[in-house]
């Protein structure tokens, strides 16, 4: 039996906030994100702190545990990928990073109305179907 698809909705902050939301989170200026985020039991993570937890697991648990390592250790390491991804935040909701189709839609729904308010610059969405994600290139095979 076919598992049904999870989700994950992404959002891009303003440079201007991005680093107060990775740092301080309960800064009076994150206030209307915080508080569509309450509403649906979320959380943000930012993608490049994911990025460094995983390769700091993986080098003090050993990398052959790790397939992505070499591929995210370069990522982090890559100024240009580090610009990009310390603007970009994974939503959990209940602490999962992936969830059903109707907590997507509401939560994609009720964060559409941020985006271009000074906070948030756009949102994402993602699925669990591996052929809509993005491969590991060959040297990182």
């Amino acid at each position: 039996m076919d598992r049904p698809l999870q989700y994950q909705i992404r959002v891009y902050l303003e440079d201007a906030i991005a680093d107060t939301a990775r740092h301080a989170p309960q800064d009076p200026a994150l206030a209307p994100l915080r508080d569509v985020l309450g509403r649906h039991n979320a959380a943000l993570k930012c993608q490049y702190d994911a990025f460094a937890d995983y390769v700091a697991a993986a080098e003090r648990d050993g990398t052959d545990q790790y397939p992505l390592y070499a591929w995210t250790k370069a990522t982090i390491e890559d100024p240009a990928k580090t610009a990009k991804y310390v603007k970009s935040f994974t939503v959990y909701v209940a602490g999962e990073e992936v969830y059903g189709k109707e907590d997507a839609d509401a939560l994609e729904a009720d964060l559409r109305s941020l985006v271009g308010g000074g906070i948030v610059t756009r949102l994402s969405r993602h699925d669990t179907n591996p052929a809509n994600n993005p491969q590991p290139p060959a040297k990182y095979r």
